[in-house]
């Protein structure tokens, strides 16, 4: 379903790129990083999660309150340039996607603080109001109270959280816990970037593409903890293929996908057929194609499984109700991701 609406802003226009497709790219991103790896925790203990595997979110065990159960305080930031024309739904989606790396891990939202850049010559504050007036709904949803945040003067808008959250640490959720022989759900459909990359260059509005952005994963989370799962991810902006990739890897396993079973959003395949791909999935396809056997995948279904996607659902390794059953994992042979 698309629509055209008038906005009096197109938030889009200010912005070099949009959403978690204005990412720095997986590979470069993983040159940077390299050896900046901290392994220990201010209370002394080793991270339950850090860098090493490149997960969403850091993982770090609390004292035990006498008598209480263990608690892990999960840490995540995230936020970037506008996805989507209105500024009240730019700050749902981008609230969403940052609470998502809380749920990815497990965890439940405890706390979050704004982190807001705004061209304050140019774009009107009433603008920004509406934006940390969405993310401020989106997580009242979630239950977690929002404590300030912080502020800068930039060329373009950009909006996002930093979310602090609780976990158990026995029952965490980790991109490196991955087993053969275990299935592989995935809890919202695949087309969100090529969608938000038409929206840019249109201005038609795609209501499936917001409704997905802006449902927390949550629920996704409770069923996977639920039913026994202790790997998973959430699906953002190097795509299903890139996420897949880094699970595969630190799992030490090979990922299976039935590219028939992998859900789309209406509208996603024709977005690609006529051209509306970023360059973030560009990149994101490059980055995993040595890792990937892509068999007879045609290059557009190649493109909608390495779409940047902002606030996508859960990958997760294992079955919850409600999620297609994309592939599984087997043992590890030559590339980390076989496509049939």
């Amino acid at each position: 379903m698309t629509t055209t609406r008038a906005t009096p802003v197109r938030l889009t226009q200010f912005a070099h790129g949009g959403g978690c497709a204005c990412k720095i790219p997986p590979g470069e991103l993983e040159d940077v990083l390299t050896g900046l790896t901290a392994t220990t925790s201010a209370v002394g203990a080793p991270l339950l999660v850090g860098l090493a595997t490149g997960d969403d979110a850091a993982v770090v065990p609390l004292p035990a309150p006498a008598g209480g159960p263990a608690r892990a305080l999960v840490s995540t930031a995230d936020f970037f340039t506008p996805v989507v024309d209105d500024p009240y739904d730019f700050g749902r989606i981008a609230a969403a996607n940052a609470l998502s790396d809380v749920y990815a891990m497990g965890g439940r939202p405890a706390v979050a603080v704004n982190l807001l850049a705004w061209p304050r010559d140019v774009l009107s504050f009433d603008l920004a109001r509406e934006v940390l007036r969405g993310g401020l709904d989106i997580a009242a949803e979630a239950g977690c109270p929002v404590g300030g945040g912080h502020s800068v003067d930039d060329p373009e808008p950009k909006y996002g959280m930093a979310v602090t959250g609780l976990a158990d640490p026995a029952r965490l959720l980790r991109n490196d816990t991955g087993r053969p022989g275990t299935p592989l759900s995935l809890t919202k459909p695949l087309g969100i970037g090529v969608l938000n990359n038409r929206h840019k260059a249109t201005g038609e509005r795609f209501e499936q593409a917001v409704a997905a952005m802006t449902t927390l994963n949550r629920e996704a989370s409770e069923a996977a903890l639920a039913a026994g799962v202790t790997c998973a991810t959430d699906v953002t902006g190097f795509g299903l293929l890139g996420h897949l990739h880094k699970l595969a890897r630190a799992s030490g396993v090979t990922a299976v996908v039935d590219t028939a079973a992998v859900p789309y959003l209406d509208g996603a395949r024709e977005a690609v057929r006529d051209g509306y791909v970023s360059g973030g999935t560009r990149r994101n396809l490059e980055w995993v194609a040595p890792h990937t056997d892509f068999g007879d995948t045609d290059p557009h279904t190649r493109l909608l499984l390495a779409d940047a996607q902002t606030s996508g659902g859960l990958l997760v390794a294992g079955e919850i109700p409600g999620a297609p059953v994309i592939g599984e994992l087997v043992p590890r042979g030559p590339h980390s991701i076989v496509l049939r």
